[in-house]
C-alpha cells in the first residue's frame, strides 16, 4: 500500500469537501493540502485582441510597418 494518494474532488455546497481512502488505516493521522485548479480562461491571439480595439490593427503585415517607417525616417530629412 502506497502511503500517498493525488485525488481531485470538488467543493460542495456550503464548502465541503470529501475525500475517501478507504485503504488507509483508521485512526491514522494524515495530511491534507488543498490547493484550488486554474479557471479554464479563453485564451485569445493578440491580433483577436488588437482587432476589437478602436481604430484596429493599424499594420496588416512586416511590409506595412517596414513602409510606415521609412516614411516616417524620409520626413525628417524634409
Amino acid at each position: 500500500m502506497s502511503n500517498s494518494r493525488k485525488l481531485r474532488t470538488k467543493v460542495q455546497q456550503g464548502g465541503r469537501i470529501e475525500v475517501c481512502a478507504p485503504d488507509f488505516p483508521v485512526g491514522q493521522d494524515v495530511d491534507v493540502t488543498i490547493q484550488l485548479q486554474p479557471i479554464d480562461i479563453e485564451r485569445r491571439s493578440v491580433l483577436d485582441i488588437l482587432a476589437e480595439c478602436p481604430g484596429g490593427v493599424l499594420f496588416k503585415s512586416a511590409e506595412d510597418v517596414d513602409s510606415y517607417f521609412r516614411a516616417e525616417r524620409d520626413s525628417w530629412d524634409r
